[in-house]
């Protein structure tokens, strides 16, 4: 993956140099096992559904010194380049239906910040908040995904930029609305069902974007691998299987390894967003 020198997003918020909870150690010890064990990877916490509640319950106020725009070290740069990249394709992907692509903002932060959702915690993972139509990350969690999760490679990480930027193309098409309607009415079982739904079709999306990022990230082979692979490590039953050996298909709210592995290579192969509607079939 070829990414440096390219043009990068004017939409990051860094906090990292906030004072406060805003500096608070970042992901390690207990929270990197939450990480692993609770977070699930993307989309922790079903956040895309809190429709603006805390995660936890408690908001979270830091010391937020935020810096826009300025490219301060290379993982900022880095995450800097891959979000400009999801706006040029989303962009000319809702142009080409006749829509305008309103573009997230990346929020980077250190420990803990505050979010429309509630708390933002370092712990949780990386996750989209529709409330305020923002991504936020913990940039420590890039090392975890390395060390703890095995998952190698800049385009492994891209992968979790790219994931979370769907979610944000779920809430701007209404989905994310109207599954959090259906959620109130039907048991959990169903509702995670529907997660899983939602979390596939976001892994969808990234392999659509990286079908159109081919050619400016001189993507090879081993990139694509490398984000299968990570798709595999995250699937809720090999990350059940190593907590503690038990699968239980009914708690699943992200997929298994092979779903959230066939479903990016749907978009990936396809490179066509209709072919993510993992609502209309009954083959996940």
């Amino acid at each position: 993956m070829k990414w440096r020198g390219k043009r990068t997003s004017g939409n990051i918020q860094d906090r990292r140099r906030g004072g406060g909870m805003g500096r608070a150690g970042g992901i390690g010890g207990l929270g990197m096992i939450v990480v692993i064990l609770v977070g699930l990877f993307f989309g922790v916490d079903l956040t895309p559904f809190l429709g603006g509640g805390g995660v936890g319950g408690n908001q979270v106020t830091t010391s937020q010194s935020a810096d826009s725009g300025q490219i301060d070290d290379e993982a900022e740069e880095f995450v800097s380049v891959v979000l400009r990249q999801t706006e040029e394709v989303w962009t000319d992907i809702f142009a080409a239906s006749g829509y305008q692509y309103e573009e997230p903002t990346l929020v980077l932060f250190t420990g803990a910040t505050s979010s429309a959702c509630g708390a933002a915690q370092s712990a949780m993972g990386p996750f989209y908040c529709p409330g305020d139509r923002q991504v936020y990350l913990d940039m420590d969690f890039f090392r975890v995904m390395e060390q703890e999760l095995g998952a190698q490679g800049d385009f492994a990480k891209a992968y979790v930029v790219a994931h979370e930027v769907g979610h944000h193309v779920q809430n701007l098409t209404g989905l994310l609305g109207e599954v959090n309607q259906m959620r109130r009415s039907v048991s959990q079982a169903e509702s995670n069902a529907l997660s899983v739904r939602v979390e596939l079709q976001a892994d969808c999306y990234s392999g659509v974007w990286a079908r159109h990022v081919v050619d400016d990230f001189q993507l090879t082979e081993e990139d694509i691998r490398s984000a299968l692979d990570t798709a595999a490590r995250i699937g809720d039953d090999a990350l059940q299987r190593s907590m503690n050996g038990v699968v239980v298909p009914d708690s699943f709210t992200h997929g298994t390894s092979e779903q959230r592995q066939r479903w990016f290579d749907t978009g990936f192969r396809t490179g066509d967003e209709d072919q993510c509607d993992t609502f209309s079939t009954n083959q996940l």
